[in-house]
């Protein structure tokens, strides 16, 4: 670098010095350093020619200047005339100006005193040497003898060093001066003439100036781009070069120009003698050619210098951008090969699985495959900067330790890649170690449930159980673990605790896989010896099989079931020896047998679930690394469309959150269940309200998909999936956490198969509950986000509860008969969501288009406020209608389900809104009491939710309640309501004239019957129950985990009535059986053969809140109208 900048200021210094030599040269060409008159700042002088230079020589070479008749010449002033006699004096070359001039002063028709004081005149202010002075005076006859007569006595007044001759004629001046060297005026035939000897001299002039301030300027541009301070980043450097060659530019064709100006003044003074070949040029013609031409070597001279000067610079810049590229690139390469260093260094997981282990290979692999750019574009670099090197470039000492520093790098990271595969390579080794010694145990195990135990007991059993035995023992010295000691010397780099631990505990099963087989095998050699005393044969006793502590037909269906539970495995050395157990196992060795089994089946499923959870998270990280990542990548952005850009957001969604809860949290905490699987549910409990990130990733997904579409042909996810090796597209990939979410149900029934006896099995079924509450609460999301056209906000109406597709008659009390008769005969199609606080209708529309595009939107209709909703369970005619009306039947709402169990969910649903309501106003009414009454203390506030709250805690509270109460909290002396006829419900009001009498129904505002008598006369009031099928009604909460468990909408079959008030019922829904108590089943069941009936008329009044309606209402509201748009 030093060594370049000293050739830097060399090669300045000598453009300089040539330069300025130019500049003098110039000067003295035009003998500027003696006058620095010029022809352009005296031209209105010379153009009156009172003197002129003719270019004519005496005999000795002297410079003829004529002073020709000017009759004026008095008039001229002194400073003009100075100027004048300098300049002219100052154009002949110094060698011939040394010689002297000669002066033709033509004075022939002027007089004498004019001539006297022109010689004054001359002689007092000519600047330069004088040879002769040759006067043409007077010609008149009285004026050339006064002239002489003058001359003679006043020759001493002129005081001129040289002599002065008076000429009486022409002929005479001939005989001083050749006729060649005289204009024609004077009787010469030198041509000349005074405009063009004057432009000629302008001309010259103009150039030689043009010379000089060219040579100047090119010295000051050098300076210039000498002390340019070179940038330090590849675009201002760019900019620096393109300035400065823009600027070379320039000066080349201000040089070009000047170059064609001096040929055009050479070919001017050449003309006129092309003109007239005869005719040789004068002295001052030639001098002129020779300064045009001695001009335009320098110019060329100038010319010279500056491009061996730029050239050099040039070079310099250029090299200049060289470093900054190469600096620039290996800024981003050391930047990536220091993020992958810290990346390796993060590889710290050896595995906790054979799989696991696997899948870290394959990571590494592909890790190694990616970075494969960056090294070799590390490589290129260094490639690139020892080429620089070779060009002797001016940098070569910062060039050189950045290519080793590449290399160093490159090698570095070579290594670590290397060791981590080599610690990979040793964990594949111990895992495939650990997982064959691991399944030999288990197959081990299989082995020794499978043998029967009847069989061994003869000899010939015992015989061949015995050689199955010793057969399998054989194989343990390629399974098993040998020694812990060796194993810690072998594999002590990568044996972290948890592997440790497990190490151990492999070694521990081992062992007693082992003393299991020693103690079976020393067993079956007893059998199998031969007796040495003759012993009377006995029949075997049989064993007496163990006796079920209930021996209803539940119990036993339940044992089948969970006997063909067990058939279900999907391997065939599982399904083969889980076969032989069901089938050889007698006695504490078929249990012993089945529940190891069964714990095999459940560590099987826990793999299931660590393994999938441990891909699901590799593939989030993969996608959050691959693609989200890269789209804030600058060297990625120009491949990002522009629809695409500041939407990462929306493509995403949530996804990181889910990743870091899976990764940082769920996973950690899953593996905690390795070894008690049946409790994993816990970890889902524990870690339940987390799972609510999926409902929002689920809401962003229809955006996620209609952003896909528009940009899925983008190029940077072409890119992004050639560099992962996807062989699927993104929104393969986006599809992850939808799919996951709902594999963990499935694995979650899985396990719950395999767990019904463990201690477990309680939380595995809540857990599984709540993962399909959260199912439902992102579906009923998906539809919820979609409704269109409701002013207020939807979070104000409470919990979305149920959402469905209803075929909807309005019959109201006011309207038009032909409205009325089309509100009958013609179904609207609806979509009713129903909240906590109030029933939407909406109008299901289905948008053109594809995915997310072709998804249904709600268009908002009509809002029934719950407060003064009520609902009537059956409509005649038909098990799938039910009424939903309001404001005391003004508007009613004819309501079809697609089927019975989805009117029966629906009215349960709306039943239990309606409970709650009621519920909540009466403790409010009562609390108003008891606050006025200042006589008892407040009650403790009930569970408003009719799921959760306790049908005994409602009745004693009915019992309590003498008054009926609206919502209003109004309170009336009016009696109990009367009984309802047969076949009604209770009403508080009376039905109006138009409609019929079996409308009446029920709602929050009206008080249920009170049984508070009913239940103190011992169940008189209990439905009686005869055999057959009905419909659940209700959700049965209060049985245990092993008990028959019903919920709405299943058909059910009353088989047998059994003693203390039991009954045997069939769940034909879901095959089910067991003994439930009557008072539960009067309550639960609708009538029999109505499947979709949530009461009867022999139900007692404290089951039946709601009332059954056999008809419609014949009347129409004036919401038809909007319903039906």
């Amino acid at each position: 670098m030093r060594f370049w900048l000293r050739n830097e200021e060399m090669a300045l210094e000598e453009m300089v010095q040539r330069l300025n030599a130019v500049s003098k040269r110039t000067d003295e060409i035009m003998h500027h350093d003696i006058s620095p008159l010029c022809a352009a700042d005296i031209q209105d002088q010379l153009q009156k020619r009172f003197a002129y230079l003719s270019g004519g020589r005496g005999q000795d070479g002297s410079p003829v200047i004529t002073f020709p008749d000017y009759p004026a010449f008095g008039d001229v002033p002194d400073k003009e005339f100075q100027n004048v006699m300098t300049y002219l004096t100052s154009i002949p070359s110094l060698q011939d100006a040394g010689i002297g001039f000669i002066l033709v002063i033509d004075r022939r028709q002027d007089k004498w005193t004019s001539v006297k004081a022109s010689i004054l005149r001359i002689a007092a202010s000519f600047p330069a040497n004088l040879q002769l002075v040759l006067v043409l005076r007077p010609t008149g006859f009285f004026q050339r003898t006064l002239s002489d007569l003058a001359f003679r006595f006043n020759r001493d007044d002129f005081k001129m060093k040289v002599p002065v001759i008076m000429l009486s004629s022409v002929p005479e001046l001939h005989s001083y001066i050749d006729k060649s060297q005289l204009t024609e005026d004077l009787g010469g035939t030198l041509d000349y003439c005074h405009s063009r000897w004057l432009c000629h001299r302008t001309a010259i002039e103009s150039f030689a100036l043009l010379v000089k301030q060219t040579a100047q300027m090119l010295q000051a541009f050098g300076t210039e781009l000498a002390e340019t301070e070179l940038p330090n980043d590849v675009q201002s450097t760019s900019s620096v070069l393109c300035a400065h060659t823009e600027k070379k530019d320039r000066a080349k064709e201000d040089m070009r120009l000047a170059l064609d100006e001096g040929r055009s003044v050479l070919e001017s003074i050449r003309e006129p003698l092309a003109r007239g070949p005869e005719q040789s040029p004068n002295q001052d013609q030639l001098d002129s050619q020779s300064t045009v031409q001695r001009l335009l070597a320098q110019l060329s001279e100038t010319e010279a210098a500056f491009d061996e000067f730029w050239a050099k610079h040039q070079r310099k810049l250029e090299q200049c951008l060289q470093l900054r590229h190469f600096e620039q690139d290996f800024r981003e390469v050391k930047a990536a090969l220091d993020v992958l260093a810290q990346k390796i260094a993060t590889f710290t997981d050896v595995g906790n699985s054979l799989a696991h282990v696997q899948h870290l290979l394959k990571d590494l692999a592909s890790f190694e495959e990616k970075s494969s750019a960056v090294t070799q574009r590390a490589c290129t670099l260094a490639l690139e900067g020892e080429r620089l090197i070779e060009l002797k470039h001016y940098a070569v000492d910062s060039i050189r330790p950045k290519c080793h520093e590449l290399r160093q790098l490159c090698d570095q990271f070579a290594a670590d890649v290397g060791r981590r595969r080599g610690l990979l390579g040793r964990a594949l080794d111990l895992h495939g170690l650990l997982e064959a010694s691991m399944k030999w145990c288990d197959e081990g195990i299989y082995l020794l449930a499978s043998q029967p135990v009847d069989k061994c007991q003869a000899q010939d059993g015992a015989e061949a159980a015995l050689q199955e035995v010793e057969k399998f023992l054989e194989t343990r010295a390629e399974n098993k673990i040998q020694e812990l000691s060796k194993i810690y010397q072998d594999y002590e780099p990568i044996l972290t605790r948890d592997l440790l631990e497990h190490v151990q505990k492999v070694f521990r099963k081992q062992e007693s896989v082992e003393e299991m087989f020693h103690r079976r095998q020393a067993s079956l050699k007893k059998l199998a010896a031969k007796q040495t005393r003759p012993v009377q044969p006995v029949a075997p006793r049989p064993e007496a099989p163990a006796k079920s502590p209930c021996p209803s037909p539940g119990i036993r269906r339940g044992s089948e079931i969970h006997s063909s539970e067990g058939s279900v495995l999907r391997r065939g050395p599982y399904r083969r020896a889980r076969s032989e157990v069901s089938e050889g196992r007698q006695g504490r060795g078929r249990s012993t047998g089945d529940e190891e089994s069964l714990a095999v089946l459940r560590r099987h499923v826990m793999n299931e679930l660590l393994d999938t959870e441990r891909v699901y998270v590799e593939e989030l990280l993969c996608i959050l690394e691959g693609y989200a990542a890269e789209m804030d990548n600058p060297l990625m952005t120009h491949l990002i469309s522009t629809g695409l850009q500041n939407k990462k957001d929306v493509l995403f969604g949530n996804m990181e959150e889910i990743y870091h809860f899976h990764n940082r949290i769920f996973l950690r905490e899953l593996e905690n269940y390795i070894d008690c699987p049946e409790l994993v549910g816990r970890c889902f409990l524990e870690r339940m309200e987390q799972f609510q990130v999926y409902e929002k990733y689920c809401q962003n997904k229809p955006r996620s998909e209609s952003l896909w579409r528009q940009c899925s042909d983008c190029p940077f996810f072409q890119e992004c999936q050639k560099k992962l090796d996807h062989k699927l597209s993104l929104d393969s990939y986006l599809l992850k956490p939808v799919q996951r979410i709902t594999k963990y149900q499935l694995l979650l029934k899985e396990m719950l198969k395999y767990s019904k006896s463990c201690e477990g099995a309680e939380d595995l079924q809540e857990a599984l509950s709540s993962i399909l509450g959260i199912l439902k609460a992102v579906n009923d999301s998906m539809h919820l986000i979609a409704i269109t056209g409701y002013e207020g906000n939807l979070s104000d109406l409470g919990k979305l509860l149920m959402q469905g597709s209803f075929s909807v008659w309005t019959d109201h009390k006011k309207g038009h008969t032909k409205v009325k008769d089309l509100a009958r005969f013609k179904p609207m199609q609806r979509h009713l969501f129903l909240h906590e606080k109030a029933v939407l209708f909406c109008k299901k529309r289905e948008e053109n288009g594809e995915g997310y595009e072709k998804a249904p939107s709600y268009s908002f209709k009509q809002s029934l406020n719950m407060t003064a909703v009520g609902i009537t369970e059956n409509v005649k005619g038909d098990t799938k209608k039910f009424e939903i009306w309001y404001n005391a039947r003004e508007e009613v709402y004819i309501v079809q389900a697609p089927t019975p169990e989805i009117k029966a969910a629906w009215v349960s649903e709306i039943r239990k809104v309606l409970t709650s309501q009621l519920q909540a106003c009466r403790e409010a009414s009562q609390h108003r009491a008891l606050e006025q009454s200042h006589s008892l203390p407040l009650p403790a506030p009930a569970g408003t939710s009719p799921s959760k709250g306790n049908t005994k805690d409602v009745r004693k509270l009915e019992e309590r309640k003498t008054d009926p109460l609206t919502l209003e909290g109004y309170v009336g002396p009016a009696p109990l309501p009367r009984p309802p006829e047969k076949g009604r419900g209770w009403s508080k009001t009376s039905n109006p004239p138009e409609a019929p009498e079996d409308n009446d129904g029920w709602s929050s505002a009206e008080e249920p019957v009170n049984s508070s008598d009913a239940e103190e006369e011992g169940r008189a009031g209990l439905r009686k129950l005869v055999p057959g099928k009905y419909t659940v009604t209700g959700l049965d909460e209060k049985g245990g985990p092993d008990a028959l468990v019903l919920r709405s909408g299943d058909e059910v079959e009353l088989v047998q009535e059994g003693d203390e008030g039991l009954w045997f019922v069939r769940n034909v829904s879901s095959g089910g059986e067991g003994w439930l108590p009557a008072r539960n089943l009067s309550a639960l069941l609708g009538q029999r053969g109505a499947p979709g009936c949530l009461s009867s008329p022999e139900s007692s009044a404290g089951s039946a809140l709601l009332s059954a309606s056999s008809s419609c209402s014949e009347s129409c509201a004036a919401a038809l109208a909007d319903l039906q748009g």
